[in-house]
């Protein structure tokens, strides 16, 4: 059994032997979801490759001590960084022979730091503009608005339409201004899956003189596979003229271990705004392409692993059979009375919505959950309804037959057990509540009540007992709720600034340390 000391202190008195400390991981792990199985629908990205996680651990052990703060120091890492920018490059329309050959690039942590950077380029290519604003459409990823928070750049966002899913690159035309330094847009979006009108928007950027960034950080390394399987993937890289930036993440259907991704410029000339540059200090001038300035080898090695390892032919199969997939789960849920697609699928994305009051869909997340699904719920927006998001990758193939049945059984369960019944005043609260009215002891009300936090301090359970499981799938131990229906259906009833607020006092709960 773990004691008091070690079950508590991540730092004990005395140090732990190897095999004992793994068991610990290995116990805490026992209450994640699964990363592998099919069964997860957001997250992670698992291609059912055999060996392929091992060669990746084998390639970022290797190369987990190199440094990129010093590509001169570690000429493997430079290799490596440079060759995936060039195959991300040459699969989005760059590189020798194409309408873009002087793409340059640069891996970063994530689609998120990316981003960021696209955003810090742009602005900082425009000194001479005091108040810089990007032009974003409200299906774009949350990440640019962090890059805006966090750079003190304005957001002008443009709505999309409730039947495309889409913005309208007119209305993306009318937004941009004299203080516009970039324009953003998705290929595809993650919410709903579906690709902006890039060609337009980058038409429109392109006329004004600003950027345009593609965000193809969740879709760009499968879209050009789907295309040459005959799916019809409208223009969105580096062939459409008015594109100066492509992000894409590796760790999402390049299937590499987490976190890489790579941000793609036009030329250098664009990507130069990018860097940072320091040398007024007695210490070593610093010069960082990214956000970080040391960055671990590990990551790039098991990118550059599992890229050459899959090859080409390799990812051409994997986005085959994720099509079928795709086009398997999508069936399902048309055949469910209730339900209803809320776009045609066109990429790795199936998402879908319920059609009358009875079906509750947040209750429908967490029966699918007690069956072993682990899907991911989205609230309403503006004049969009909540839904369901299915992130599907090749894993799924082989459980697409399980999944019908157990759909149409969780249909059946959640309009049995009826809507989640929040009290009329709560509803009030959260309807009516402004975020800055929160106070601590009424977070804390609302968070008791809804079965949010748990006592501090926790200990790390015992690697030698069996990991408890609960019939709704969610994890064992821990100071999560049983149920997350009545989470969301607050927070679905809150306007979106609190929720936010809500969500990060949530969250504060449950990130408390362990003395």
């Amino acid at each position: 059994m773990i004691d008091e000391e070690t079950g508590r202190r991540a730092l004990p008195g005395n140090g732990l032997p190897a095999e004992r400390v793994l068991a610990e991981v290995r116990a805490l792990r026992a209450a994640d979801r699964p990363t592998h199985g099919g069964r997860l629908f957001a997250y992670v990205y698992d291609p059912a490759v055999p060996g392929l996680d091992e060669l990746a651990a084998a390639a970022h052990a290797g190369s987990a001590h190199v440094n990129g703060l010093d590509p001169t120091a570690f000429p493997s890492l430079l290799a490596m960084e440079n060759a995936l920018v060039g195959a991300a490059a040459r699969l989005l329309g760059g590189g020798p022979g194409s309408a873009a050959p002087d793409v340059v690039g640069s891996v970063t942590s994530g689609g998120t730091e990316s981003l960021i950077l696209a955003v810090k380029a742009a602005r900082d290519a425009h000194p001479e503009i005091a108040a810089p604003r990007i032009v974003v459409p409200a299906s774009a990823h949350a990440a640019f608005a962090k890059a805006a928070h966090y750079l003190r750049v304005a957001v002008d966002l443009v709505p999309v339409s409730a039947r495309t899913l889409r913005p309208a690159a007119a209305d993306v035309a009318a937004a941009i201004g004299p203080e516009t330094v970039l324009v953003a847009c998705s290929a595809p979006s993650y919410a709903h899956g579906v690709v902006d009108p890039v060609a337009e928007i980058a038409g429109a950027a392109a006329a004004a003189g600003v950027r345009c960034h593609v965000d193809a950080c969740f879709g760009g390394w499968t879209l050009p596979y789907l295309r040459r399987l005959g799916a019809d993937v409208p223009p969105f890289d580096f062939a459409v003229a008015g594109v100066t930036s492509i992000s894409v993440d590796l760790h999402k259907y390049a299937y590499a271990p987490k976190g890489v991704s790579v941000l793609l410029h036009r030329d250098a000339a664009l990507r130069a705004p990018q860097y940072f540059a320091y040398a007024d200090w007695p210490g070593y001038t610093m010069v960082n392409p990214v956000i970080a300035s040391t960055r671990s080898g590990g990551p790039i090695a098991a990118a550059y692993a599992t890229v050459r390892h899959l090859g080409d032919d390799g990812y051409l199969r994997l986005a085959a059979t994720t099509r079928d997939a795709v086009a398997g789960l999508a069936d399902a849920v048309r055949a469910v009375d209730g339900l209803r697609l809320m776009a045609e699928p066109e990429s790795t994305v199936v998402c879908f919505t319920a059609t009358d009051a009875g079906l509750d869909l947040f209750v429908l997340v967490d029966e699918l959950a007690a069956r072993g699904w682990h899907t991911q719920p989205q609230l309403s927006y503006a004049d969009l309804p909540p839904s369901v998001h299915l992130t599907v990758t090749a894993a799924v193939a082989p459980r697409v037959a399980e999944f019908g049945p157990d759909l149409a059984d969780a249909v059946a369960a959640a309009r049995a057990a009826g809507p989640v019944g929040l009290p009329a005043e709560l509803l009030a609260l959260a309807s009516t509540l402004t975020a800055d009215a929160l106070t601590p002891e009424l977070v804390a009300g609302l968070a008791a009540g809804l079965g949010l936090g748990g006592p501090a301090g926790a200990t790390a359970p015992d690697p030698d007992a069996a990991a408890p499981g609960r019939s709704d799938g969610t994890a064992p131990g821990g100071p999560l709720p049983g149920r997350m229906a009545p989470v969301n259906a607050l927070l679905d009833a809150a306007p979106p600034a609190l929720r936010e607020r809500l969500l990060v006092e949530f969250v504060g709960l449950l990130q408390r340390p362990t003395y």
